[in-house]
């Protein structure tokens, strides 16, 4: 029987609610996560080019423990593990602190990057001026960072809604948990999945065409430097 018979995309759009409800619990799982992986990533950035030892081993060790885990195993420990401890989390919390924790590695990578392609010497002039680190961060190499790594921290926020699709493993109630549920009530996998497919590339081709716009403006605005990674 064909798979994505006109009968079976009938039925997928008499239930078109239930991948709403999907599409709508990704999008605030991952925004909230994003949000987390904004702050901490920040954190952890600017720790990484801190000048006490104790700040940068404590980036190193986050960023060296989840960036050599799979997210998968991460989610799983979050989800089976914590309740071994008398800490039962509601499966969207999981979502947003696995997306969260997980995806701050990397944005604190691309937040150190950003930092260090600032001339040292306007943080060492803000220092002289009595800032403190912290102080000249927020206010002098932030936001001038800021405009090389929001193309990196783009392509961070395309990967987090593509790696929500993992929550349907804990029953998250996303857009890929819905399709999965769907199909193994009706039997037709062939409609679900691709409209699944089409939705995913229809929020994240355009973010990702945005990121390469902007990081073309960021190139030619720097003379040619390369931006951060």
């Amino acid at each position: 029987m064909d798979r994505f018979a006109a009968f079976k995309w009938q039925a997928l759009f008499r239930d078109w609610h239930i991948l709403l409800e999907g599409l709508g619990r990704t999008a605030s799982t991952a925004g909230l996560a994003l949000l987390l992986a904004l702050a901490l990533g920040v954190l952890f950035g600017v720790l990484a080019t801190a000048p006490w030892g104790s700040g940068r081993a404590v980036s190193r060790l986050y960023v060296s423990i989840i960036q050599n885990t799979p997210l998968v195993t991460q989610v799983i420990f979050l989800y089976y593990a914590l309740p071994h401890f008398n800490l039962v989390l509601p499966t969207p919390v999981v979502g947003v602190l696995g997306l969260g924790v997980y995806h701050g590695a990397y944005v604190s990578e691309v937040v150190r990057a950003g930092i260090q392609a600032i001339h040292r010497g306007q943080l060492e002039a803000a220092l002289s001026q009595g800032f403190t680190y912290v102080q000249a961060m927020r206010y002098i190499i932030l936001p001038q960072a800021w405009q090389i790594v929001l193309p990196p921290m783009t392509n961070q926020a395309v990967a987090l809604i593509k790696n929500s699709s993992i929550l349907a493993m804990i029953s998250g109630g996303d857009l890929m948990f819905q399709a999965d549920s769907w199909s193994a009530a009706t039997g037709y996998y062939g409609p679900a999945y691709l409209t699944v497919w089409a939705i995913y590339f229809a929020i994240c081709f355009p973010l990702a065409q945005l990121a390469k716009r902007w990081e073309e403006r960021v190139r030619l605005s720097r003379g040619g430097e390369v931006t951060a990674a």
